[in-house]
């Protein structure tokens, strides 16, 4: 096939520079068949094939003619292991033949020739041959290098070397054409696309021309543009010579830069029947295609230099600071070694400095004149040492030393006498005395010196001589006295002792007796009595406190017994002391719609599945109109694509219409992330999926990087704070987060959404494509096999949609049970006041409020309860307490009632005081 006419024609080859022959054969249906001009029969018809034929059967008119045409043209040719020896010879005669109309030398037309294959080799430059002759020869004698196919290595050597004024090439301001026109029979082995772009940008016009199973688009990204003049195909290498009339027009039309006022800034370069503009190298060409400005590499090209980023002309280079080279990458800096470089000669060290090194001594030692060599530094030398005795060289310095029997003072100069006490510590254990030679132990008065002559006993007044004492002798330094035992005192004799009457000494205030200690004095109290906390008075005993009384709940003391009670919702066994469970749910009126479910000593309504719990914990709702906090965290990176993005929105679209969305239902915000995060809307923003589902739909792709956790993070912040929309945790809504991603994230997840599942969200992860298993199960709530979703793709996008609705909805029927308060709840254990003591309530309770928890206690004691709790207590009928009628608030349904009361004053309380 031959582009762009697609049609094959073969023409005999013209030897001369003017001979034509006129009689064509065109290939059609795999066959030659003679082809009559002007007038086509058979399938290749048309004004624009007749043309183009017309053109290749006419003889070339002066304007065309090749004759003191000035270019300059390189020859790349394919000599991969692809192309056989019968096809390299077709291609050296194509080359032959294309040399025929050319006026070749160095004033007019220079001819180079590049063939590559794993290497690329230079035949000849633009300046090795003068004439067409020498050049022919060249050609026949070129080898086949059979090996790979490098085709932009290939161009690329055009570019910088072939086509440099050193290899022959014109200057630019010549405005002399410069041409390549590359051969291939394959696909390259590297990449073609930017260095054909480059070579194209600086001049050069490229045909490219493909022979056999040939990429068109990669012959495309070679040739110049229009590519219906610069980009030919043909079938095999027999084909080949058909192209030669065909570059004999291209190649020898007008040069537009001579005989136009072309207005370039820099240089004009020629093109078949045109020209474009070109700029000096480091310029590039304004808007206008003519004029020219300097070109800034550094700041418009991504250069990765480490340190510094040089503009020069057309590039640029990276450079390094003083004392850095630069590495073999061409980017990287490192510290230069002239120590490693260099024979640096010193004699112990050789230290880098930043442009050089300099030679360094260790301690003890000073550098030499030569600065290399080092000399033993003789500090002693100086008469500045101040050694009092004798100065001694040490290896960085010196230190002065004493002569025999004397020591060196704390400034390390002067000397004194040693002493001996101080110098060979002794150890004794009270004094050492210095003599004229040595030293001995000396012990204080009142002490003997022991055997060892260091340690020292105290005389024992006491065991020498008999004192007399009734309880306690105590050894003084000369003699002993005697003392008495604790609780006694020593009599006028000072040897015996009376004991201490602590009841008859001091005000003790004992209600009924007082009895002494042995350091104090103990109230008491008679048979059937018991000691107050004050320690002083007397209270009747209670017998539930004074007994193992047995009873399981409770113990209600009586005058002279007790007799055992239960909690609500039990009721006594046989024996009189144990507890057995009342059926709360057949024994109430519960109310529950569907199930009613004993839970401990109360009861809970629960529904069947596919229902949760209305707000009045009774009724029943279908789940999707169940209230819910939901937030989507949607990845927005550029991995995911345009397309994909929009089978997200369907996707989160699809759940939106699976809830009740309205203020007292279902709530729903949505975070998009790629390396920032963007909340496109919060669960207050919207009311009606009908908005939601609009804002979803105008929702803008950000595609860039992938920071999942930083999303999480903010989710976790913000989202689910009651200022973005979300309801209290004390309203007990489940809150509910949808993480989608389809990569890796390029921070780390687990911190933020381990915040998150422990604080009450419930986690769902799903995953597409590339996505990361332990990071979506890092992110999902347990068990993962309920809460993490993955695909290959997003073909199954539907199949996700419908398991995590039927997640969100069997979560919102376990919130139903798990999360709301029972219907009715009993104390786990109740303490009845006797009647000496004051009736008071003691109430915990604990405040969530974003993420904080508030502990309050709260203290209501019967003269200050308000009225109305005062109220609620005399309206409720006494249930058979043995207590008075003023203490009925402490049974078991009172108090339940009276918690409630409290915990609404405590909201209150906690709305007015206390800002979330």
């Amino acid at each position: 096939v031959l582009l762009p006419t697609e049609a094959r024609e073969r023409r005999p080859i013209s030897r001369g520079r003017h001979a034509r022959t006129h009689s064509q054969m065109a290939l059609m249906d795999g066959q030659e068949k003679p082809v009559e001009i002007g007038v086509l029969k058979g399938p290749c018809t048309g004004p624009f094939f007749n043309t183009f034929l017309m053109s290749l059967t006419s003889p070339l008119s002066s304007e065309n003619s090749c004759e003191n045409k000035r270019a300059d043209l390189v020859f790349i040719i394919d000599s991969s292991r692809s192309v056989n020896t019968h096809d390299y010879a077709k291609v050296k005669e194509f080359i032959v033949n294309i040399l025929q109309f050319l006026d070749i030398g160095p004033d007019v037309t220079r001819v180079g020739l590049l063939q590559y294959g794993s290497t690329v080799k230079n035949e000849f430059s633009l300046k090795t041959f003068k004439r067409k002759s020498e050049v022919e020869r060249a050609v026949k004698r070129m080898r086949h290098l059979s090996t790979g196919t490098m085709t932009g290595l290939a161009i690329q050597y055009a570019l910088n070397i072939a086509f440099s004024e050193a290899e022959g090439a014109r200057p630019l301001r010549e405005n002399v054409p410069r041409v390549i026109m590359i051969v291939t029979d394959g696909r390259p082995q590297d990449s073609v696309a930017k260095v054909a772009a480059k070579a194209r940008d600086t001049g050069i016009l490229i045909f490219a021309i493909g022979v056999g199973q040939v990429d068109l688009n990669t012959l495309k990204a070679i040739g110049s543009e229009p590519h219906e003049d610069h980009v030919f195909l043909v079938a095999n290498f027999s084909q080949i010579e058909s192209l030669t009339s065909v570059f004999q027009n291209k190649l020898c039309t007008v040069h537009m830069c001579s005989v136009s006022a072309h207005g370039c800034a820099h240089f004009c370069i020629n093109t078949p029947g045109s020209y474009v503009c070109r700029c000096k190298q480091g310029y590039i060409l304004n808007p206008d295609q003519k004029t020219c400005r300097i070109q800034d590499l550094c700041a418009v090209e991504d250069h990765g230099c480490e340190q510094l980023c040089v503009n020069v002309l057309g590039s640029f280079v990276c450079q390094c600071y003083s004392g850095y080279t630069l590495a073999k990458d061409g980017k990287r800096c490192v510290a230069v070694d002239y120590c490693a470089l260099e024979n640096h000669g010193c004699e112990h060290e050789c230290v880098n400095a930043d442009s050089s090194y300099f030679c360094q001594c260790p301690k003890g030692f000073a550098l030499n004149p030569d600065k290399k060599t080092c000399t033993k530094i003789d500090f002693c030398a100086s008469p500045n040492h101040g050694c009092q005795h004798e100065c001694v060289n040490t290896g960085d310095s010196y230190s002065c030393r004493c002569l025999k029997g004397f020591t060196l003072n704390p400034d390390k100069k002067t000397c004194k006498r040693i002493n001996y006490c101080a110098l060979n510590k002794p150890s004794c254990e009270h004094e050492c005395v210095n003599t004229e030679e040595g030293y001995y132990c000396r012990c204080r008065r009142g002490y003997t010196l022991e055997p060892d002559g260091k340690t020292c006993s105290r005389v024992d007044h006491c065991a020498e001589q008999d004192h007399g004492c009734e309880q306690l002798c105590l050894n003084t330094e000369e003699s002993y006295v005697c003392q008495c035992s604790e609780g006694y005192l020593i009599n006028e004799d000072l040897k015996t002792c009376s004991r201490v009457d602590y009841c008859l000494l001091s005000d003790h205030g004992c209600e009924y007796a007082c009895v002494n200690t042995d350091r104090s004095f103990a109230c008491r109290c008679p048979e059937g009595h018991a000691l107050r906390s004050d320690g002083k008075t007397c209270a009747r005993k209670d017998v539930c406190q004074a007994v193992d009384h047995g009873c399981e709940h409770m113990c209600v003391s009586s005058e002279e017994s007790y007799i055992c009670k239960c909690l609500e919702g039990f009721r006594l066994a046989e024996d009189g002391k144990r507890c057995r469970r009342k059926d709360v749910c057949k024994s109430t009126h519960h109310g529950c719609e569907h199930i009613c479910v004993n839970h401990g000593d109360s009861y809970t309504c629960k529904c069947s599945a596919g229902f949760v719990l209305a707000e009045d914990r009774r009724r029943c709702k279908r789940c999707t109109e169940g209230p819910i906090d939901l937030v989507f965290v949607i990845d927005g990176s550029k991995s995911l694509g345009e397309e994909n993005f929009e089978i997200v929105k369907q996707f989160v679209t699809g759940i939106i219409d699976s809830l009740e969305i309205s203020p007292k239902a279902a709530r729903v915000g949505l975070l998009q992330y790629s390396t920032q995060v963007r909340t496109e809307f919060t669960l207050k923003n919207f009311s009606s999926a009908k908005d939601m589902k609009k804002a979803v739909a105008h929702m803008k792709y950000m595609g860039k990087g992938s920071m999942t956790g930083l999303a999480l993070k903010h989710m976790f912040e913000r989202s689910f704070t009651q200022g973005e929309g979300a309801r209290p945790l004390s309203a007990r809504v489940p809150r509910v987060a949808i993480v989608f991603t389809d990569g890796r994230a390029q921070d780390d997840v687990s911190e933020w959404a381990s915040k998150a599942k422990a604080n009450g969200v419930t986690m769902y992860a799903v995953g597409v494509g590339k996505a990361i298993e332990e990071e979506l199960q890092e992110i999902a709530s347990e068990p993962t096999n309920k809460h993490l979703f993955y695909a290959e793709d997003f073909s199954t996008m539907a199949e996700i949609s419908e398991k995590l609705k039927k997640g969100i909805c069997e979560a919102l029927e376990d919130s139903g049970g798990s999360q709301d308060s029972p219907a009715r709840e009993l104390p786990k254990r109740i303490h009845q006041p006797t009647e000496s003591e004051p009736v008071t309530i003691n109430i915990q309770d604990l405040l969530s409020c974003s993420n904080f928890a508030v502990q309050h206690r709260y203290l209501f004691e019967e003269d200050n309860l308000s009225r109305s709790t005062q109220k609620l207590f005399h309206s409720t009928k006494s249930s058979g307490s043995p207590l008075e009628e003023k203490h009925d608030q402490c049974k078991c349904e009172n108090l339940i009632m009276f918690q409630n009361l409290a915990n609404e004053e405590v909201r209150k309380l906690t709305q007015r005081y206390i800002l979330c």
